[in-house]
Protein backbone atom coordinates (compact mmCIF):
# COMPACT_ATOMS: atom_id res chain seq x y z
CA UNK A 1 0.00 0.00 0.00
CA UNK A 2 2.87 2.55 -0.66
CA UNK A 3 0.84 3.69 -3.91
CA UNK A 4 -1.13 6.36 -2.62
CA UNK A 5 -4.22 7.13 -4.45
CA UNK A 6 -6.10 10.59 -4.27
CA UNK A 7 -9.96 10.66 -4.53
CA UNK A 8 -11.59 13.55 -6.86
CA UNK A 9 -15.37 13.01 -7.08
CA UNK A 10 -17.68 15.36 -9.70
CA UNK A 11 -20.42 17.11 -8.25
CA UNK A 12 -22.98 14.28 -10.01
CA UNK A 13 -20.97 11.58 -8.71
CA UNK A 14 -21.77 13.29 -5.00
CA UNK A 15 -25.09 13.58 -5.41
CA UNK A 16 -25.50 10.32 -6.30
CA UNK A 17 -23.15 8.86 -3.22
CA UNK A 18 -24.91 11.49 -0.98
CA UNK A 19 -28.91 10.20 -2.07
CA UNK A 20 -27.32 6.42 -2.06
CA UNK A 21 -26.63 7.21 1.87
CA UNK A 22 -29.34 8.97 2.55
CA UNK A 23 -32.25 6.27 0.79
CA UNK A 24 -30.50 3.13 3.00
CA UNK A 25 -31.67 1.16 0.95
CA UNK A 26 -28.53 -0.59 -0.28
CA UNK A 27 -26.95 -2.94 0.75
CA UNK A 28 -24.30 -2.32 3.99
CA UNK A 29 -21.15 -2.78 2.27
CA UNK A 30 -21.71 -0.58 -0.90
CA UNK A 31 -22.74 2.51 2.24
CA UNK A 32 -19.56 1.57 3.76
CA UNK A 33 -17.53 2.14 0.41
CA UNK A 34 -20.02 4.92 -0.53
CA UNK A 35 -18.93 6.86 2.85
CA UNK A 36 -15.37 5.57 2.24
CA UNK A 37 -15.29 7.49 -1.24
CA UNK A 38 -17.03 10.27 0.53
CA UNK A 39 -14.27 10.69 3.01
CA UNK A 40 -11.64 10.41 1.04
CA UNK A 41 -13.09 13.56 -1.32
CA UNK A 42 -12.83 15.35 1.57
CA UNK A 43 -9.62 15.00 1.97
CA UNK A 44 -9.06 12.63 4.98
CA UNK A 45 -5.80 10.30 5.30
CA UNK A 46 -6.81 5.92 4.94
CA UNK A 47 -5.95 5.72 8.92
CA UNK A 48 -8.90 8.25 9.47
CA UNK A 49 -11.35 7.16 7.09
CA UNK A 50 -11.11 3.27 8.67
CA UNK A 51 -11.46 4.25 12.19
CA UNK A 52 -14.45 6.44 11.23
CA UNK A 53 -16.28 4.41 9.13
CA UNK A 54 -15.54 1.15 10.94
CA UNK A 55 -13.52 -0.86 8.23
CA UNK A 56 -10.11 -2.11 7.95
CA UNK A 57 -7.58 -0.07 6.12
CA UNK A 58 -7.18 -2.44 3.32
CA UNK A 59 -10.39 -1.47 2.87
CA UNK A 60 -10.48 1.82 2.58
CA UNK A 61 -7.18 1.64 0.25
CA UNK A 62 -9.10 -1.27 -2.35
CA UNK A 63 -12.05 0.81 -2.63
CA UNK A 64 -10.22 3.87 -3.29
CA UNK A 65 -8.09 1.81 -5.65
CA UNK A 66 -10.53 0.50 -7.79
CA UNK A 67 -12.26 4.07 -8.14
CA UNK A 68 -9.14 5.31 -9.61
CA UNK A 69 -8.07 2.37 -11.47
CA UNK A 70 -11.80 2.12 -12.75
CA UNK A 71 -14.82 4.23 -12.10
CA UNK A 72 -17.52 4.88 -9.60
CA UNK A 73 -19.74 1.41 -10.49
CA UNK A 74 -16.29 -0.07 -9.91
CA UNK A 75 -15.62 0.71 -6.68
CA UNK A 76 -19.43 0.71 -4.88
CA UNK A 77 -19.63 -3.30 -6.16
CA UNK A 78 -17.62 -6.32 -5.98
CA UNK A 79 -15.47 -7.84 -8.02
CA UNK A 80 -16.13 -11.67 -8.70
CA UNK A 81 -14.68 -14.15 -6.92
CA UNK A 82 -13.34 -17.42 -8.69
CA UNK A 83 -14.00 -19.75 -5.03
CA UNK A 84 -12.86 -23.00 -4.43
CA UNK A 85 -12.86 -25.67 -7.26
CA UNK A 86 -15.95 -27.45 -7.06
CA UNK A 87 -15.91 -31.24 -6.10
CA UNK A 88 -17.74 -34.01 -7.57
CA UNK A 89 -17.84 -33.34 -11.05
CA UNK A 90 -19.01 -35.50 -14.11
CA UNK A 91 -18.95 -39.38 -12.96
CA UNK A 92 -17.82 -38.78 -9.29
CA UNK A 93 -21.36 -36.96 -8.78
CA UNK A 94 -23.37 -39.55 -11.09
CA UNK A 95 -21.43 -42.16 -8.52
CA UNK A 96 -22.66 -40.39 -5.93
CA UNK A 97 -26.22 -40.23 -6.99
CA UNK A 98 -26.00 -44.25 -7.53
CA UNK A 99 -24.39 -44.75 -4.12
CA UNK A 100 -27.24 -42.77 -2.15
CA UNK A 101 -29.79 -44.68 -4.44
CA UNK A 102 -28.36 -47.95 -3.24
CA UNK A 103 -29.12 -49.90 -0.40
CA UNK A 104 -27.40 -48.92 2.51
CA UNK A 105 -24.58 -50.48 3.99
CA UNK A 106 -25.17 -53.54 6.59
CA UNK A 107 -25.93 -52.15 10.02
CA UNK A 108 -27.74 -48.71 9.04
CA UNK A 109 -31.27 -48.48 7.85
CA UNK A 110 -30.35 -45.03 6.13
CA UNK A 111 -27.79 -43.31 4.29
CA UNK A 112 -26.56 -40.21 5.59
CA UNK A 113 -24.39 -37.19 4.70
CA UNK A 114 -21.79 -38.46 7.10
CA UNK A 115 -21.86 -42.00 5.24
CA UNK A 116 -21.74 -40.97 1.98
CA UNK A 117 -19.12 -38.53 2.46
CA UNK A 118 -16.77 -41.39 3.56
CA UNK A 119 -17.91 -43.63 0.92
CA UNK A 120 -17.06 -41.32 -1.72
CA UNK A 121 -13.56 -40.81 -0.40
CA UNK A 122 -13.21 -44.63 -0.47
CA UNK A 123 -14.44 -44.80 -4.02
CA UNK A 124 -12.32 -41.44 -5.51
CA UNK A 125 -9.17 -39.94 -5.63
CA UNK A 126 -10.44 -37.05 -2.44
CA UNK A 127 -8.61 -36.91 0.82
CA UNK A 128 -11.64 -35.89 2.59
CA UNK A 129 -15.17 -34.11 1.63
CA UNK A 130 -18.05 -32.80 3.64
CA UNK A 131 -20.91 -33.64 4.13
CA UNK A 132 -22.17 -30.51 2.84
CA UNK A 133 -20.29 -30.61 -0.52
CA UNK A 134 -22.75 -34.40 -0.71
CA UNK A 135 -25.90 -32.53 0.34
CA UNK A 136 -25.35 -29.57 -2.59
CA UNK A 137 -25.13 -32.77 -4.81
CA UNK A 138 -27.57 -34.88 -4.36
CA UNK A 139 -29.56 -31.11 -3.77
CA UNK A 140 -28.83 -30.20 -6.99
CA UNK A 141 -30.53 -33.82 -8.07
CA UNK A 142 -33.52 -33.36 -6.05
CA UNK A 143 -32.43 -36.54 -3.73
CA UNK A 144 -32.46 -36.75 -0.38
CA UNK A 145 -31.90 -40.56 0.56
CA UNK A 146 -32.55 -40.17 4.23
CA UNK A 147 -36.57 -39.68 3.30
CA UNK A 148 -38.60 -41.69 2.42
CA UNK A 149 -42.45 -41.58 1.58
CA UNK A 150 -44.84 -44.34 3.04
CA UNK A 151 -47.54 -44.95 0.06
CA UNK A 152 -49.73 -47.71 -1.79
CA UNK A 153 -48.15 -48.99 -4.45
CA UNK A 154 -50.38 -50.82 -6.66
CA UNK A 155 -50.10 -52.77 -9.76
CA UNK A 156 -52.66 -50.90 -12.00
CA UNK A 157 -54.20 -52.93 -14.58
CA UNK A 158 -57.58 -53.28 -16.34
CA UNK A 159 -59.27 -54.77 -13.72
CA UNK A 160 -58.13 -52.31 -11.10
CA UNK A 161 -59.11 -49.45 -13.62
CA UNK A 162 -62.61 -51.25 -13.80
CA UNK A 163 -63.33 -51.76 -10.22
CA UNK A 164 -62.16 -48.02 -9.15
CA UNK A 165 -64.67 -46.46 -11.68
CA UNK A 166 -67.39 -49.09 -10.47
CA UNK A 167 -67.37 -47.64 -7.38
CA UNK A 168 -66.82 -44.38 -8.35
CA UNK A 169 -69.79 -44.77 -10.69
CA UNK A 170 -71.89 -45.37 -7.32
CA UNK A 171 -70.68 -42.46 -5.74
CA UNK A 172 -71.52 -40.32 -8.24
CA UNK A 173 -75.20 -41.23 -8.95
CA UNK A 174 -78.38 -39.74 -6.99
CA UNK A 175 -79.68 -41.46 -3.80
CA UNK A 176 -82.47 -43.98 -4.17
CA UNK A 177 -84.23 -45.00 -1.50
CA UNK A 178 -84.83 -48.34 -2.75
CA UNK A 179 -81.45 -49.12 -3.73
CA UNK A 180 -79.03 -47.33 -1.09
CA UNK A 181 -75.49 -47.02 -1.02
CA UNK A 182 -73.49 -48.31 2.01
CA UNK A 183 -69.99 -48.98 2.63
CA UNK A 184 -68.70 -51.74 4.96
CA UNK A 185 -65.64 -52.27 6.82
CA UNK A 186 -63.51 -53.15 10.20
CA UNK A 187 -60.96 -52.12 12.53
CA UNK A 188 -59.31 -53.84 15.30
CA UNK A 189 -59.26 -51.23 18.31
CA UNK A 190 -56.89 -52.51 21.68
CA UNK A 191 -58.54 -52.16 25.01
CA UNK A 192 -55.99 -50.48 27.42
CA UNK A 193 -56.51 -50.14 30.51
CA UNK A 194 -54.07 -47.39 33.46
CA UNK A 195 -51.73 -48.62 35.66
CA UNK A 196 -51.89 -44.87 37.13
CA UNK A 197 -54.64 -42.99 37.39
CA UNK A 198 -54.28 -39.52 35.26
CA UNK A 199 -53.93 -35.79 36.87
CA UNK A 200 -56.52 -33.90 35.74
CA UNK A 201 -55.84 -30.55 34.11
CA UNK A 202 -55.74 -27.23 35.58
CA UNK A 203 -55.08 -23.45 35.18
CA UNK A 204 -50.78 -23.57 34.23
CA UNK A 205 -50.72 -27.15 34.16
CA UNK A 206 -51.95 -29.79 31.15
CA UNK A 207 -53.91 -33.37 31.59
CA UNK A 208 -51.01 -35.86 32.76
CA UNK A 209 -50.91 -39.61 32.34
CA UNK A 210 -48.27 -42.05 32.92
CA UNK A 211 -46.80 -44.07 29.68
CA UNK A 212 -47.04 -47.20 31.42
CA UNK A 213 -50.59 -49.05 30.70
CA UNK A 214 -52.17 -52.78 30.68
CA UNK A 215 -53.48 -53.57 27.50
CA UNK A 216 -56.57 -56.22 28.25
CA UNK A 217 -57.19 -57.60 24.80
CA UNK A 218 -58.66 -56.17 21.64
CA UNK A 219 -62.09 -55.73 20.18
CA UNK A 220 -63.25 -55.62 15.93
CA UNK A 221 -65.51 -52.91 15.16
CA UNK A 222 -67.52 -53.60 11.97
CA UNK A 223 -68.44 -50.29 10.67
CA UNK A 224 -71.55 -49.59 8.21
CA UNK A 225 -71.85 -46.10 6.29
CA UNK A 226 -74.49 -44.42 4.55
CA UNK A 227 -72.55 -41.52 2.42
CA UNK A 228 -76.17 -40.37 0.95
CA UNK A 229 -77.70 -39.62 4.33
CA UNK A 230 -75.24 -38.57 6.70
CA UNK A 231 -75.75 -42.24 8.86
CA UNK A 232 -72.98 -44.72 9.93
CA UNK A 233 -73.32 -48.01 12.54
CA UNK A 234 -71.07 -49.29 14.65
CA UNK A 235 -71.02 -53.03 16.61
CA UNK A 236 -68.73 -54.05 18.25
CA UNK A 237 -67.42 -57.90 18.31
CA UNK A 238 -65.17 -60.45 19.97
CA UNK A 239 -63.34 -61.22 17.04
CA UNK A 240 -63.59 -60.87 12.85
CA UNK A 241 -64.60 -64.18 11.62
CA UNK A 242 -66.69 -64.80 8.71
CA UNK A 243 -69.48 -65.68 10.83
CA UNK A 244 -69.70 -62.43 12.24
CA UNK A 245 -69.78 -60.88 9.17
CA UNK A 246 -72.93 -62.85 8.13
CA UNK A 247 -74.23 -61.21 10.96
CA UNK A 248 -73.87 -57.80 9.97
CA UNK A 249 -75.04 -58.29 6.67
CA UNK A 250 -78.17 -60.01 8.04
CA UNK A 251 -79.04 -56.89 10.30
CA UNK A 252 -78.12 -54.73 7.16
CA UNK A 253 -80.73 -56.53 5.31
CA UNK A 254 -83.34 -57.24 7.93
CA UNK A 255 -82.88 -54.23 10.50
CA UNK A 256 -81.25 -51.08 9.07
CA UNK A 257 -83.10 -51.47 5.47
CA UNK A 258 -86.13 -53.41 5.52
CA UNK A 259 -88.13 -51.99 2.52
CA UNK A 260 -85.00 -51.54 0.55
CA UNK A 261 -85.24 -53.64 -3.05
CA UNK A 262 -81.62 -54.33 -3.36
CA UNK A 263 -78.55 -52.71 -0.54
CA UNK A 264 -75.66 -52.43 -2.65
CA UNK A 265 -72.39 -52.57 -0.04
CA UNK A 266 -68.89 -50.94 -0.82
CA UNK A 267 -66.40 -53.44 0.63
CA UNK A 268 -62.68 -54.21 0.20
CA UNK A 269 -61.43 -57.87 -0.49
CA UNK A 270 -60.80 -59.20 2.71
CA UNK A 271 -60.98 -63.13 2.53
CA UNK A 272 -64.29 -63.27 4.95
CA UNK A 273 -66.14 -60.57 3.09
CA UNK A 274 -67.75 -63.20 0.38
CA UNK A 275 -70.90 -64.36 -0.33
CA UNK A 276 -69.88 -67.93 1.22
CA UNK A 277 -69.27 -66.53 4.99
CA UNK A 278 -73.57 -66.27 4.66
CA UNK A 279 -74.14 -70.21 3.81
CA UNK A 280 -71.12 -70.95 6.83
CA UNK A 281 -73.18 -68.84 9.31
CA UNK A 282 -77.29 -69.89 7.83
CA UNK A 283 -78.80 -72.52 6.09
CA UNK A 284 -78.76 -72.43 2.12
CA UNK A 285 -82.51 -70.95 2.22
CA UNK A 286 -81.61 -67.91 4.59
CA UNK A 287 -78.37 -67.15 2.79
CA UNK A 288 -80.08 -66.87 -0.39
CA UNK A 289 -82.72 -64.63 1.15
CA UNK A 290 -80.70 -62.54 2.29
CA UNK A 291 -78.07 -62.45 -0.66
CA UNK A 292 -81.22 -61.92 -3.23
CA UNK A 293 -81.39 -58.08 -1.19
CA UNK A 294 -77.55 -57.37 -1.52
CA UNK A 295 -75.15 -56.74 -4.47
CA UNK A 296 -71.46 -56.31 -3.19
CA UNK A 297 -68.88 -54.18 -4.84
CA UNK A 298 -65.16 -54.72 -4.33
CA UNK A 299 -62.85 -51.86 -4.27
CA UNK A 300 -59.19 -52.97 -6.64
CA UNK A 301 -56.92 -54.85 -4.60
CA UNK A 302 -54.52 -52.86 -2.20
CA UNK A 303 -57.09 -49.44 -2.28
CA UNK A 304 -59.11 -49.62 -0.34
CA UNK A 305 -58.88 -45.86 0.59
CA UNK A 306 -62.03 -45.96 -2.27
CA UNK A 307 -63.89 -46.89 0.90
CA UNK A 308 -65.71 -43.68 1.51
CA UNK A 309 -65.91 -45.86 5.39
CA UNK A 310 -62.30 -45.35 5.41
CA UNK A 311 -62.98 -41.56 5.51
CA UNK A 312 -65.42 -41.96 9.04
CA UNK A 313 -63.05 -44.21 10.95
CA UNK A 314 -60.18 -41.65 10.75
CA UNK A 315 -62.50 -39.51 12.65
CA UNK A 316 -63.58 -41.95 14.90
CA UNK A 317 -60.24 -42.52 16.07
CA UNK A 318 -59.48 -38.96 16.09
CA UNK A 319 -62.45 -37.84 17.90
CA UNK A 320 -63.43 -41.52 20.00
CA UNK A 321 -60.88 -43.56 20.02
CA UNK A 322 -57.98 -41.21 21.41
CA UNK A 323 -58.77 -41.94 25.24
CA UNK A 324 -57.83 -45.34 26.98
CA UNK A 325 -61.05 -47.76 27.40
CA UNK A 326 -59.78 -50.93 29.25
CA UNK A 327 -63.56 -52.71 29.47
CA UNK A 328 -65.75 -53.92 26.03
CA UNK A 329 -68.46 -52.66 27.76
CA UNK A 330 -66.93 -48.70 28.46
CA UNK A 331 -65.67 -49.06 24.52
CA UNK A 332 -69.53 -49.36 23.52
CA UNK A 333 -70.82 -46.80 25.86
CA UNK A 334 -67.97 -44.50 24.12
CA UNK A 335 -68.93 -45.60 20.60
CA UNK A 336 -72.53 -45.04 21.07
CA UNK A 337 -72.34 -41.79 22.49
CA UNK A 338 -70.11 -40.62 19.08
CA UNK A 339 -72.75 -42.81 16.85
CA UNK A 340 -75.52 -40.62 18.20
CA UNK A 341 -74.08 -37.45 17.72
CA UNK A 342 -72.40 -37.98 14.29
CA UNK A 343 -76.07 -39.47 13.34
CA UNK A 344 -78.05 -36.68 14.80
CA UNK A 345 -75.96 -33.91 12.97
CA UNK A 346 -76.25 -35.65 9.59
CA UNK A 347 -72.63 -35.46 9.16
CA UNK A 348 -71.47 -36.46 5.62
CA UNK A 349 -68.10 -37.19 3.39
CA UNK A 350 -67.48 -34.43 0.93
CA UNK A 351 -66.18 -37.27 -1.65
CA UNK A 352 -63.79 -35.20 -4.43
CA UNK A 353 -62.88 -38.09 -6.10
CA UNK A 354 -64.76 -38.87 -9.42
CA UNK A 355 -64.13 -40.74 -12.22
CA UNK A 356 -62.77 -37.93 -14.87
CA UNK A 357 -60.14 -36.83 -12.06
CA UNK A 358 -59.44 -41.22 -11.80
CA UNK A 359 -58.51 -40.71 -15.82
CA UNK A 360 -57.12 -37.57 -15.85
CA UNK A 361 -54.21 -38.56 -12.87
CA UNK A 362 -54.36 -42.77 -13.90
CA UNK A 363 -54.51 -42.07 -17.31
CA UNK A 364 -51.13 -44.49 -18.35
CA UNK A 365 -52.92 -46.85 -16.90
CA UNK A 366 -56.31 -47.05 -19.52
CA UNK A 367 -56.18 -48.44 -22.56
CA UNK A 368 -55.39 -46.51 -25.80
CA UNK A 369 -58.63 -46.49 -28.48
CA UNK A 370 -57.74 -46.81 -31.87
CA UNK A 371 -60.01 -44.88 -34.12
CA UNK A 372 -60.96 -46.90 -37.10
CA UNK A 373 -60.41 -45.84 -40.78
CA UNK A 374 -63.80 -43.82 -42.07
CA UNK A 375 -65.90 -45.45 -44.51
CA UNK A 376 -66.15 -44.34 -48.22
CA UNK A 377 -69.04 -42.47 -48.62
CA UNK A 378 -71.34 -43.11 -52.02
CA UNK A 379 -71.84 -40.59 -54.21
CA UNK A 380 -74.50 -40.85 -56.55
CA UNK A 381 -74.14 -40.80 -60.07
CA UNK A 382 -76.68 -39.49 -62.81
CA UNK A 383 -78.59 -41.53 -64.93
CA UNK A 384 -79.42 -39.57 -67.91
CA UNK A 385 -81.00 -41.50 -70.00
CA UNK A 386 -83.22 -42.98 -67.78
CA UNK A 387 -83.55 -39.60 -66.03
CA UNK A 388 -82.75 -40.89 -62.19
CA UNK A 389 -79.94 -41.29 -60.11
CA UNK A 390 -78.41 -44.11 -58.21
CA UNK A 391 -75.40 -44.78 -56.01
CA UNK A 392 -72.03 -46.10 -57.32
CA UNK A 393 -71.60 -49.99 -56.02
CA UNK A 394 -68.84 -49.27 -53.83
CA UNK A 395 -65.89 -52.30 -53.17
CA UNK A 396 -68.27 -53.40 -50.32
CA UNK A 397 -71.27 -54.06 -52.40
CA UNK A 398 -69.02 -56.06 -55.13
CA UNK A 399 -68.16 -58.01 -52.43
CA UNK A 400 -71.24 -59.04 -51.50
CA UNK A 401 -72.15 -59.49 -54.77
CA UNK A 402 -69.16 -62.81 -55.15
CA UNK A 403 -70.20 -63.65 -51.60
CA UNK A 404 -67.68 -62.43 -49.77
CA UNK A 405 -68.46 -60.68 -46.50
CA UNK A 406 -67.41 -57.25 -45.57
CA UNK A 407 -65.59 -56.43 -43.18
CA UNK A 408 -66.56 -54.94 -39.71
CA UNK A 409 -65.67 -51.23 -39.04
CA UNK A 410 -65.52 -51.36 -35.13
CA UNK A 411 -63.20 -49.30 -33.15
CA UNK A 412 -60.08 -51.68 -32.04
CA UNK A 413 -58.74 -51.51 -28.51
CA UNK A 414 -55.03 -52.06 -27.71
CA UNK A 415 -53.89 -52.48 -24.56
CA UNK A 416 -50.48 -51.98 -23.88
CA UNK A 417 -49.19 -55.18 -20.95
CA UNK A 418 -52.01 -57.59 -22.87
CA UNK A 419 -51.77 -59.59 -25.58
CA UNK A 420 -56.08 -59.67 -24.87
CA UNK A 421 -58.57 -57.31 -23.28
CA UNK A 422 -58.98 -58.28 -19.89
CA UNK A 423 -62.35 -59.48 -18.80
CA UNK A 424 -63.41 -56.56 -17.03
CA UNK A 425 -62.88 -54.48 -19.77
CA UNK A 426 -65.99 -56.47 -21.79
CA UNK A 427 -68.26 -57.01 -18.67
CA UNK A 428 -69.59 -55.06 -15.76
CA UNK A 429 -67.79 -55.24 -12.35
CA UNK A 430 -68.50 -55.63 -8.71
CA UNK A 431 -68.79 -58.73 -6.71
CA UNK A 432 -72.79 -58.94 -7.38
CA UNK A 433 -74.53 -62.14 -5.62
CA UNK A 434 -77.64 -62.76 -6.38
Amino acid sequence: MNVRYRIELSQAEREELTAMLGSGKCAARKLKRAQILLAADGGRRDEEIARTVSVSLSTAYRTKRRFVEGNLERALSEEPRPGAERKLMGKEEALLVATACAKPPAGRKRWTLTLLANAMVKLTDHDSLSGETGRRRLAENDLKPWRRDMWCIPHVDGEYIARLEDVLDLYAERPDPARPLVCFDETPVQLIGEVRQPVSAKPGQRERYDYEYRRNGTVNLFVISDPHRGWRNLKATERRAAVDYAQCMRELVDIHYPEAACIRVVQDNLSIHTAGALYQAFAPAEARRILRRLEFHCTPNHASWLNMVECEISVLQRQCLGRRADDPKKLRNEIAAWQRQRNKAQDRIKWMFTTDKARAKLRRAYPAVVKPLGRRRHRATSNKSQGRCHPRRSSLDRRASHGTPPPRHSPSVSFANSAKPPAPFLKSTGCVAT
